[in-house]
């Protein structure tokens, strides 16, 4: 494709939180600041704002002017939106109608169409997710997923490269898309370049799975509550459903049927995820051997532990310790 233009979107109705700027800064860091030793030209720029006046607020006390609009996403090479107000996701509030008018306007001449984190909010709102598979940042996907059926969510990827339309998990893997984007542009001799100067790694293993919290809501029913957390103190010795059933004077049967009403998930995944979140904690906060960690967990021998670690995160316990290097040992 070459370098092209990007127009960037900044939905202005609604005073956007603080972390918002993170991702615009992101896109506006990679495709707004010249290259030129590493592609001549390098990418056109185009911040536009939702207003008439084509500005919007960008909270934090301050006010970002820009002199592009919705009008100027028509005829760019990729349009990027890389947020939309929390009261959009979290209250229902509607997206300005001009800003989906204008993606969709985008879409139909060509543009790559791409969200950070909430933004895909507003792509799957212009009906560019619908059939395709996205993410967003896994504190969203839920809400993506119920006000979207159509839309194909995976919570478990960094982003996801569909073609024409690419969307990102939050934050920082909202990085790792526009880097990606790079890559497909100018190749990864350039992209690795860009990447060392920003000091980030050129491609991060793994997905965002390895960044959902596993630990599930504590249960109302005061039958299951005391026995749930007498497990959480023992998940380094032997944990079986009937033991747990048992010790909540309950059948199998029905301590099973209570647990998934409270938490969602069946007791033998409950009792692994809180075997692999203890596993994360040790290995975020501790030098201890993965030997070790894989004990205090329940998970056995390392090789048990790396399983399922790997199954469920994406990533084996070591590379994960060093995304998360310990702070104060015990």
């Amino acid at each position: 494709m070459g370098t092209g233009s990007v127009a960037v979107v900044v939905p202005g109705h609604i005073t956007a939180p603080s972390w918002d700027l993170y991702e615009l800064s992101i896109a506006c860091a990679v495709f707004g600041t010249p290259q030129r030793d590493l592609a001549d030209p390098w990418y056109e720029l185009r911040v536009c704002g939702t207003g008439e006046d084509g500005s919007g607020p960008a909270g934090a006390g301050f006010a970002l002017r820009t002199p592009h609009g919705l009008d100027d996403l028509v005829g760019a090479d990729t349009v990027i939106v890389p947020s939309v107000p929390d009261a959009c996701v979290e209250e229902g509030e509607p997206l300005p109608p001009a800003l989906i008018t204008a993606l969709r306007r985008a879409y139909d001449s060509g543009a790559r169409m791409v969200s950070l984190c909430n933004g895909a909010f507003a792509l799957a709102e212009a009906g560019l997710l619908d059939g395709r598979p996205a993410t967003a940042h896994w504190m969203h996907t839920a809400q993506l997923a119920e006000r979207y059926p159509k839309v194909r969510v995976d919570d478990s990827v960094l982003y996801v490269d569909d073609g024409d339309v690419l969307t990102s998990a939050g934050l920082t893997a909202g990085l790792d898309l526009c880097l990606h984007l790079v890559r497909r542009d100018l190749g990864a001799h350039i992209a690795n370049q860009l990447a060392r100067r920003m000091v980030v790694p050129a491609h991060r293993p793994g997905g965002q799975a390895q960044f959902i919290d596993l630990a599930v809501p504590h249960a109302d029913d005061d039958r299951l509550s005391p026995v749930l957390d007498w497990a959480r103190a023992h998940l380094d010795g032997p944990l079986t459903v009937q033991d747990l059933a048992r010790r909540a004077s309950m059948s199998p049967r029905t301590f099973y049927r209570r647990l998934h009403a409270a938490t969602g998930t069946t007791p033998l995944q409950w009792i692994l995820n809180q075997r692999l979140g203890r596993a994360q904690s040790l290995l975020e906060s501790t030098d201890l051997p993965i030997e070790r960690i894989s004990e205090l967990s329940g998970l056995g021998t390392a090789n048990n532990l790396r399983h399922h670690f790997l199954k469920q995160f994406g990533v084996p316990p070591g590379h994960y310790r060093r995304a998360f290097p310990p702070g104060n040992q015990p």
